[in-house]
């Protein structure tokens, strides 16, 4: 996927002008691309467009002008694109009680260290490689964001759009999986182009 480059991104005037009709894309979009396993957990495959978004907004936010300061957010988001004959998600953990909040992230410790989230397509299995530094089981500290990547061989990318595919968790705590639908299935497998 290509890597967004400076002469990409728009200044903040002239982002003002677009960004409404840019969020309600980037929202339908995300919309499916977004697949909710079990009761916590979802995942948001990211493409070229939601990591454009992303910088955007970070750009808006912050009021960030500079260009050296642009090159970095630049960088750091770009990383978060999938490399060639992969799909790279940001995983949620979802809490909506706050009382809740502390008990449910002690339970899903780990879940970013071991193969407890995998895609299956159809009988394959790929196992998520995950960013680290969002958790640290001595200090018993997890991240409610994660990044993960799947890798995907060529054989699985040729028949993922007619394959069933789902999205697999498989920790002690949390065991759920979610069979991701055709639209969700087709515009993923536009990443692998």
């Amino acid at each position: 996927m290509k890597p967004i480059a400076r002469e990409d991104l728009l200044n903040l005037y002239e982002y003002e002008k677009v960004r409404d009709a840019r969020r309600r894309d980037v929202i339908a979009a995300k919309t499916t691309r977004r697949v909710q396993v079990g009761r916590y957990l979802s995942f948001v495959f990211e493409n070229r467009a939601t990591i454009w978004f992303q910088i955007q907004e970070m750009l808006r936010t912050e009021r960030i002008v500079d260009e050296g300061k642009i090159a970095d957010e630049i960088t750091v988001y770009n990383d978060l694109l999938p490399g060639p004959g992969e799909l790279a998600a940001t995983m949620f953990i979802e809490i909506a009680d706050t009382a809740t909040i502390k008990p449910v992230l002690d339970a899903l410790l780990g879940i970013d260290t071991r193969d407890y989230v995998r895609m299956q397509i159809g009988s394959d299995v790929v196992v998520g490689r995950f960013e680290t530094g969002h958790s640290d089981e001595e200090l018993g500290k997890l991240s409610a964001v994660h990044f993960v990547r799947f890798t995907i061989p060529e054989a699985l990318r040729r028949s993922f759009r007619t394959s069933e595919v789902a999205l697999v968790v498989d920790h002690p705590n949390e065991r759920a999986r979610a069979v991701l639908s055709d639209d969700t299935k087709a515009s993923l497998a536009e990443d692998f182009a």
